[in-house]
C-alpha cells in the first residue's frame, strides 16, 4: 500500500469517497451517487478541492485509489457536520468497500492527523453516526466525542 497527499487531481476520486462515507451502512439502499452528492452540506466537503486549507492522504494498492482521509476548514456560516470552529479543519474518510476492514482506514487517518499537525492545525474534527462501527476506530486514534447531535457525535482531536 503507498499512501500519498492528496492533490487538486483527486478530485472525482474525492467526489467518489464522499460518496462512500455519506452511505456507508451496507444495509442502506445505494441511491445513485449524483442523488446522493447533491446534498448542499455535503457538496462542502468536495466542491473546489485544493483551494487553501484543504488537504489530506490517498491510500493506493498497485497504483489504483482505494480510500482518502481529507481534511478542509469551514466557516461558521457554512459548516460541515463536525463543525467546530473555523480554525479546526473537519476530516473525512472512507475507503472502497472491496478494501475496509484491512487497516488501510486507520493508516490513512494517521497519515491525515501528521500532515494536518505539519500544516499547523492544532486539531481535527468530525461527524459520526453513533451506530457507525468506524467510530471506535476514530476512538483508538485519538478522537474524543465533543457534541451529539440526533444521533451523530462530533468528535475532536488534538494533534
Amino acid at each position: 500500500m503507498n499512501i500519498r497527499p492528496a492533490t487538486k487531481d483527486d478530485d472525482d476520486f474525492l467526489k467518489t469517497m464522499l460518496y462512500e462515507a455519506a452511505r456507508w451502512n451496507p444495509d442502506w439502499p445505494r441511491e445513485p451517487m449524483a442523488e446522493v452528492l447533491d446534498d448542499p452540506v455535503l457538496q462542502r466537503y468536495q466542491d473546489g478541492w485544493g483551494r487553501p486549507g484543504d488537504g489530506g492522504m490517498i491510500a493506493e494498492l498497485d497504483g489504483e485509489p482505494v480510500g482518502a482521509a481529507w481534511y478542509r476548514l469551514f466557516t461558521a456560516d457554512a459548516p460541515g457536520y463536525g463543525f467546530v470552529d473555523e480554525r479546526t479543519p473537519e476530516v473525512s474518510i472512507a475507503v472502497q468497500p472491496l478494501h475496509r476492514r484491512k487497516g488501510i482506514g486507520g493508516t490513512l487517518l494517521r497519515a491525515a492527523m501528521v500532515n494536518a499537525r505539519e500544516e499547523g492545525h492544532q486539531t481535527l474534527s468530525l461527524s459520526v453516526a453513533v451506530h457507525n462501527r468506524s467510530r471506535m476506530l476514530y476512538q483508538r486514534v485519538g478522537f474524543e466525542k465533543v457534541g451529539e447531535q440526533g444521533e451523530s457525535w462530533t468528535m475532536l482531536v488534538n494533534l
